[in-house]
C-alpha cells in the first residue's frame, strides 16, 4: 500500500511539475508578444504585424535568433561567474512558484491531490527566501562582466533589493496577522469566506478589502523586486546603458530576459493568492457551476478547472498591469528610488503593522 502511494505521489508530482514549468516557459514568448502589442497600443502605433497574424510569431523567430548566434565570452569577463549568472537568475524563478497553490484540491478514492507542488507550512517565507536569491545572479553577471556600467547596476540592484524587500515583509505580516498561518493554501481557503453580505452580493473576505495598506506597499515592492518600470534602475539604459547585462547577448541575455518575465508571473501569483483570494471563484462562476448538472468527481473536476482559470486570470490582469504601468509612468531618478523605499514605503509600512494589531485587538479583523 506503502509502494502504490508513493508511486501515486510522485506520479502527480511530476505531471504538477511539469504543467507548472510548461506554463512558465510559455509566459515569456507571450508576454514579450502582449508587451509589444501593448506598448503600441498604449503610444497609438501599430507594433509586431509582419510575421503570423497580428505578428504573433515575432516573439517564437526572436527566440529562434537568440538560440542560434554565437555565444562567445569576450576575453574580458570572468568565463566561469559569467556564464553561471544567468542560470543563477533563471533558477529561483522557476522554484518559487513551487508553494503557490493554483486550485484546492481534489479527492480520489483514498487519495487526495493538491493543486500545488509543495504544500509547505512556511509556504510564505519560502517564497520570499528564494525570491532573494535572484539578485544574486545580476550582482554575479554585472562582477563578471568586468564593465563599470555593468557593475553600477549590479550595485544599484543589490541597494534597490534591500530597500524594498524589508517593506514587502512587513507588509505581509498584516495579511500573516489577520489569517494566523504563512502557508500558501491555508491564506487561500480562508479568503473564500463572506466579509459582508450586502443583500444578493456578497463581498468575500480577500486580503486586499482587509489589507488596502497593505497591499499598495506590496504592490509597488513587486515592481521595485522585479526591476521594471519605474524601478528598472538596474537597467537605466540612458544612464548605464543598458546596467548588469550589458556584454551580455544571445541566449544568455535571453535567460535574464526569461527569469524577468517568470518572476513577473510569480509576483503577479503571490499577489493574486495573498490579497485576490488566490483560486477563489471569480463572480457569476459558483452559479455556473452549481447550475452545471454535474455530479460526483465530474462536478470535482469542474470546480478544479474554474478554480484553475479563475488564477489564471487574476494572474494574467495583473501581467497586463506590470505592461501597463511600464508604459505609462517614467523612471524615477535613483533618490527618489531610496526615499520612496525607505522614508515612505517603510514608516506605512509599520503603521499599517500597527493598525492591523489595533483592529484584531478590537476584534474588527
Amino acid at each position: 500500500m506503502n509502494a502504490e502511494l508513493d508511486t501515486f505521489d510522485l506520479i502527480a508530482m511530476g505531471l504538477k511539475i511539469a504543467v507548472v514549468v510548461v506554463m512558465l516557459l510559455q509566459v515569456v514568448p507571450i508576454m514579450v508578444w502582449v508587451e509589444r502589442r501593448g506598448s503600441a497600443l498604449l503610444q497609438n502605433r501599430l507594433g509586431p504585424n509582419r510575421i503570423g497574424p497580428l505578428g504573433l510569431f515575432q516573439s517564437l523567430v526572436d527566440a529562434v535568433k537568440m538560440m542560434t548566434k554565437e555565444d562567445r565570452a569576450t576575453g574580458h569577463v570572468n568565463p566561469f561567474y559569467y556564464r553561471l549568472a544567468p542560470l543563477v537568475s533563471l533558477l529561483p524563478a522557476f522554484l518559487t512558484f513551487a508553494a503557490i497553490p493554483f486550485a484546492s484540491h481534489i479527492t480520489m478514492g483514498d487519495k487526495t491531490v493538491q493543486f500545488q507542488i509543495a504544500d509547505l507550512n512556511v509556504g510564505l517565507l519560502y517564497i520570499l527566501s528564494v525570491t532573494s536569491l535572484s539578485v544574486y545572479g545580476i550582482i554575479m553577471g554585472s562582477w563578471a562582466s568586468n564593465n563599470k556600467y555593468s557593475m553600477l547596476g549590479g550595485l544599484r540592484s543589490t541597494a534597490q533589493m534591500i530597500s524594498y524587500e524589508l517593506s514587502m515583509g512587513l507588509a505581509i505580516i498584516g495579511i500573516v496577522m489577520i489569517f494566523g498561518s504563512i502557508q500558501m493554501g491555508d491564506i487561500a481557503t480562508a479568503q473564500g469566506a463572506t466579509l459582508i453580505q450586502l443583500g444578493p452580493i456578497a463581498i468575500p473576505k480577500w486580503g486586499v478589502f482587509l489589507q488596502p495598506l497593505g497591499f499598495i506597499i506590496f504592490l509597488i515592492c513587486t515592481y521595485a523586486e522585479t526591476n521594471r518600470l519605474p524601478f528598472d534602475l538596474p537597467e537605466g539604459e540612458s544612464e548605464i546603458v543598458a546596467g548588469y547585462h550589458l556584454e551580455y547577448y544571445s541566449m544568455m541575455f535571453g535567460m535574464f530576459m526569461m527569469a524577468e518575465y517568470i518572476n513577473m508571473t510569480v509576483a503577479s501569483a503571490f499577489v493574486t493568492t495573498l490579497y485576490f483570494g488566490g483560486w477563489q471563484l471569480l463572480p457569476g462562476m459558483t452559479f455556473l457551476l452549481t447550475h452545471s448538472g454535474l455530479e460526483g468527481m465530474n462536478f470535482e473536476w469542474a470546480r478544479v478547472a474554474l478554480e484553475a482559470i479563475s488564477f489564471v486570470l487574476k494572474v494574467a490582469f495583473f501581467m497586463w498591469l506590470f505592461v501597463w504601468v511600464r508604459w505609462t509612468i517614467p523612471r524615477f531618478r535613483y533618490d527618489q528610488v531610496m526615499h520612496l523605499g525607505w522614508k515612505v514605503l517603510l514608516p506605512l509600512s509599520l503603521l499599517n503593522i500597527l493598525i492591523t494589531g489595533f483592529l484584531i485587538y478590537l476584534k474588527v479583523l
